[in-house]
């Protein structure tokens, strides 16, 4: 459009000079008395009304060559956008077609397995709800206890190896019982030793905060005379009593409980390792069996909880490699091992 401008205005300059000239022409003849004044004016209003008709057809004119452009240069934009709409929704269907395959393969394989997955754990979880809600009901049916008791597992030993206990407190009537850690697990354990009529129960804890929340509910319990309650906070052990691991040292500064708080232990009948938690360090647990086993008794039992953790294997491997023990796997929630010196 701004080439046909600029082609245009040269044209348009000298039919402006010649329309002045023409307009001009019967003005001269006037004055030359070659027409009237009357006929010049007549002439001349016939002559502007010309201009003007051929100034409007310029201008259609002119117009219609900018409509032809116009709609030309539209065209040309429709085409570019066609064109890139075309290549957009090429790839659009490209992508919506990987979309499908994935989606495909996600209904086809992923899908399936995950709803497997997922129903498998949903079983194993009811099957693991289902017995301990058997062994929480066979406890208290046992042992007789009061109406409201402290809940057992998350971090608190699972209903199975609290009956585990049960049954080998029953079987071996032991003297004295200490638990590595204390809380719930140290009442029901007080329930079993006060049914059975003999023997005592020293928890170890090594949190003093945690130690006076399990006395007060063992008191509110009324086994006072049954549990202790025994804070002993976690100290560097002595190098024989870490031990080796097959690739070396467990820890360069492994943490028990401090055994000056545990000297007038005796004639131990059934060790339960339920503590230090396993934050505290690496095989945090393994001390247990060569700082107590001296004070046990011959036929004594040391029961190992959360068993299923590769930290507890690893240590109860050790336990039966250096100390000759024997190891009986019982089925829970948690895994529990039980040692004795002698096959059982």
């Amino acid at each position: 459009m701004r080439t046909l401008r600029r082609r245009a205005t040269p044209l348009l300059v000298i039919g402006a000079v010649l329309g002045l000239m023409v307009l001009t022409l019967p003005t001269v003849l006037g004055v030359l008395s070659v027409l009237s004044w009357a006929e010049v004016v007549i002439a001349t209003a016939v002559l502007l009304l010309g201009g003007l008709v051929c100034v409007l057809g310029a201008g259609l004119w002119t117009l219609r060559r900018s409509l032809r452009a116009l709609a030309t240069s539209v065209d040309g934009h429709t085409q570019r956008v066609t064109e890139v709409l075309g290549r957009d929704r090429l790839e659009i269907t490209r992508s919506l077609d990987g979309v499908g395959e994935r989606l495909s393969r996600l209904q086809d394989h992923a899908l399936p397995r995950a709803s497997r997955e997922i129903q498998r754990a949903v079983t194993v979880q009811g099957r693991h709800d289902y017995e301990q809600q058997v062994a929480w009901a066979e406890l208290r049916a046992y042992l007789d206890v009061a109406p409201f008791m402290p809940p057992l597992r998350g971090w608190a030993a699972s209903p199975d190896v609290l009956r585990l206990l049960v049954r080998l407190i029953d079987r071996h009537r032991p003297e004295l019982v200490v638990e590595c850690g204390s809380g719930a697990s140290s009442v029901w354990i007080g329930y079993a030793l006060r049914r059975a009529g003999t023997g005592r129960l020293v928890a170890i804890e090594h949190e003093e905060r945690y130690a006076e929340l399990s006395r007060d509910l063992v008191a509110a319990h009324g086994l006072d005379d049954v549990v202790e309650v025994r804070h002993a906070p976690l100290t560097e052990v002595k190098p024989e009593l870490a031990g080796s691991a097959p690739d070396g040292p467990v820890t360069s500064q492994p943490l028990w409980y401090d055994l000056s708080r545990l000297t007038d232990l005796d004639r131990v009948g059934l060790l339960f390792v339920d503590g230090p938690p396993q934050a505290t360090g690496v095989q945090a647990r393994y001390p247990a069996v060569p700082a107590l086993l001296p004070r046990c008794t011959d036929d004594a039992v040391v029961v190992l909880d959360d068993a299923d953790r590769p930290d507890e294997r690893a240590l109860g491997d050790r336990w039966v490699s250096e100390y000759r023990l024997h190891r009986t796997v019982e089925p829970s929630e948690k895994g529990a091992h039980v040692f004795t010196r002698r096959a059982p």
